[in-house]
């Protein structure tokens, strides 16, 4: 247990070197079981020679001789421990090939289990042997336990049946993965998992043409409304850009911060945030003339950073013509409106700004003796101003523009009454004539904002997802959305936290593989044997399915989190099965028939490999069981470790014995030479080894 506190205070002084923040993924994170797996196999050695030592001996050993015997218990477990340890950090290496949201996210983490992973490592070799060398002075007797002893005697006759005949083993392992492929399909995909804040943002937005008084009130009828619900401690709003510009947004729009009362203080009927939500829902429908986009104020803003979007799932749709890309949006909202899950849906305002409309009347301008550009700069200059000069103060120089007073230009009367002045005559006065004679004016609906991304005009629609996840919600979407017909030219491109799921599974199914060929080279090295590599690595997949297993049953859906806890499960099923092959290729290259080998091996590292595997998705239960902000991420993460390790070390245990056993066997038969007849011939039809024990 030393060993859980030192290689913390060691990776502390990693995480400083490395300038690595605390958060809630660098440190909520780490598991204790992981850390002290290396320390559990090099102490289960160095008890065996103790043991074997005090046996030979016939008497307790002197210190001298414990330092002897753990030195050297350290020293065989070198080579495995290193390997070991390097699986594990392979595995983790996959994390730090993140980019953006889910790296800044996840890189941390895998630096901190890096680091404590090492630091463990390192005591594991040094402390460890030194303190089981002074702690252990008693007489030590290689016993179990009573649950180990009653686990062992159930085990042994099941590892029998496994050597004498492994394919039903081996085939109910296959059927086992084969399983887990359908079940993981069925699972649902996002990025990464809600977290619960506790608190609401609503976004409401009105119609462009609104003024800011109109608005503010609109708003605080919405507040009025809200505040009214029991379970609300307070709302508050803001309207249009503030001072400090860092949240551009016009007058028509409102971001409000809905702060709810701690649980236990809402009404009696009301028991989750869902129906929570589901209420102020309803009271807000009551308010008309206004759209409401609910989310939460980190989510929001979340959102916001990574594609453009406020929604957790974007349709972004690109063309030329704003008329055609508004027609096509708003059959796109009927369609994902009438989608479960779909939360709130709404699409970018393109049109609907008050606009003053200006036609010049080509023939009355002509029958004037006027050109349309003397009409057009009576207008500018009257209502946009026109520079007559400079205003001089000290160094400084201003501009001076003139333009009509503002309670001119918002009156349609006073505009259409501007003087047009008309050519001059000989021997005549300059006249005029009103604006009116010469234009067509009046107010019309025109654009409200005309969005660009890559050359490209863009109009978003945005959805909020209320109870589903992401990546089924779009697949039912991808299909009705498909049945709208596009003007010609028109495409659409899925955005949101969607696409950072799609772009973070892309970098993991090429950096993934790399690293599963990286530890494959590893185990090879390790053993020396390309089946015994085989073997072990055979491991991974079924441990893989005992994560899909444990994601369906409890209903969590596959997110980057859960992609994280999948890697680290992969290290930890490899280190398993390195463990026994180990003992297994020591007894082979001690002569002992494949048979005897591998049921010995299997034998004397049942209580490692338990330990090894257990220990760690122990560690992990409190994360699995958390319910605080922030254990969200967590628990997909630990969910996947725990059902996973469970599963590759039961597999482990039943399923590795018989594969090494047809591998490793079918190894044998290729590379064993024929015996040698008397007469210097060879056998014909050599003899072949037994099959069972």
């Amino acid at each position: 247990m030393l060993v859980i506190p030192f290689s913390f205070l060691m990776m502390a002084m990693g995480m400083n070197a490395f300038r690595v923040p605390g958060n809630l993924m660098s440190l909520g994170a780490l598991d204790f079981g992981l850390i002290v797996d290396g320390a559990v196999i090099i102490i289960e050695n160095c008890l065996a020679r103790l043991a074997h030592r005090q046996e030979h001996e016939g008497r307790l050993l002197a210190l001298r001789e414990r330092l002897e015997e753990t030195m050297r218990a350290a020293q065989e477990m070198i080579k495995p421990t290193v390997f070991g340890q390097a699986i594990i950090l392979l595995a983790f290496a996959p994390l730090l090939m993140f980019t953006g949201v889910e790296g800044k996210t996840f890189s941390p983490m895998a630096i901190t289990i890096m680091l404590a992973l090492v630091a463990a490592f390192i005591l594991a070799l040094t402390f460890v042997p030194a303190m089981v060398a002074l702690l252990i002075r008693g007489r030590v007797a290689e016993k179990e336990v009573w649950l180990i002893r009653k686990s062992k005697e159930r085990y042994l006759p099941l590892l029998d049946k496994a050597i004498a005949r492994p394919w039903p083993f081996i085939l109910g392992g296959l059927a086992f993965f084969l399983a887990a492929v359908p079940a993981f399909g069925l699972l649902g995909s996002e990025f990464i998992p809600q977290l619960d804040e506790k608190n609401i943002a609503l976004a409401s937005t009105r119609v462009p043409s609104v003024n800011l008084e109109q608005s503010l009130a609109m708003q605080r009828q919405v507040e009025a409304a809200v505040k009214k619900l029991p379970e609300v401690e307070l709302m508050f709003s803001k309207t249009g850009t503030a001072e400090v510009a860092t949240d551009p947004m016009p007058q028509n729009m409102s971001d409000g911060y809905i702060i709810l009362k701690p649980q236990d203080q809402w009404p009696a009927s009301v028991h989750t945030k869902a129906e929570v939500i589901e209420r102020i829902e309803k009271v807000s429908r009551g308010q008309l003339g206004q759209i409401y986009e609910m989310s939460q104020p980190i989510q929001l803003r979340f959102n916001e950073l990574i594609a453009g979007v406020r929604g957790d799932v974007a349709i972004k749709l690109y063309g030329d013509d704003l008329d055609k890309m508004a027609q096509t949006a708003s059959e796109m909202v009927r369609v994902l409106q009438s989608i479960p899950g779909a939360g709130s849906v709404k699409a970018d305002q393109v049109g609907g700004a008050p606009t003053l409309d200006v036609k010049l009347d080509r023939a009355a301008i002509a029958r004037y003796g006027l050109t349309m550009r003397e009409v057009a700069d009576t207008v500018s200059a009257a209502l946009g101003g026109r520079e007559s000069g400079l205003l001089y103060e000290g160094d400084r120089r201003f501009d001076i523009t003139v333009r009509v007073p503002e309670t001119t230009r918002t009156s349609l009367d006073d505009i259409q009454a501007l003087p047009v002045l008309l050519p001059e005559k000989a021997g005549q006065a300059r006249q005029q004539v009103p604006l009116s004679q010469v234009a067509q004016i009046r107010v019309t609906e025109g654009l409200n904002e005309i969005r660009r991304e890559n050359g490209k005009r863009r109009l978003a629609i945005q959805v909020n997802l209320l109870g589903r996840d992401a990546g089924s919600f779009v697949a039912e979407a991808q299909a009705k959305i498909a049945q709208v017909k596009l003007p010609a030219g028109y495409y659409l491109e899925w955005g949101g936290q969607f696409q950072s799921l799609q772009d973070a599974s892309k970098r993991l199914s090429i950096v993934v593989p790399l690293c599963f060929a990286l530890i494959f080279g590893l185990l090879y090295m390790a053993l020396g044997s390309f089946g015994r590599a085989t073997a072990v690595f055979l491991a991974v997949p079924l441990g893989l399915a005992g994560g899909v297993f444990t994601l369906a049953l409890t209903g969590i859906a596959f997110s980057v989190s859960a992609a994280v806890g999948f890697i680290c499960l992969a290290g930890v099923a490899v280190l398993n099965g390195l463990v026994v092959m180990t003992a297994i290729r020591e007894r082979i290259e001690a002569g002992f028939p494949l048979a005897q080998a591998i049921r010995d091996g299997m034998a004397e590292k049942m209580r490692a490999v338990v330990m090894t595997g257990f220990v760690p998705a122990i560690g992990f239960v409190p994360m699995a069981l958390a319910h605080g902000t922030g254990a969200e991420v967590q628990k997909p993460l630990a969910t996947t470790v725990i059902g996973g390790l469970v599963a590759a070390t039961i597999l482990t245990l039943l399923v590795l014995p018989a594969i090494a056993r047809v591998v490793l066997g079918w190894g044998e038969r290729v590379g064993k030479h024929r015996d040698p007849e008397p007469d210097g011939g060879v056998a014909a039809h050599p003899t072949p080894e037994p099959i069972s024990t």
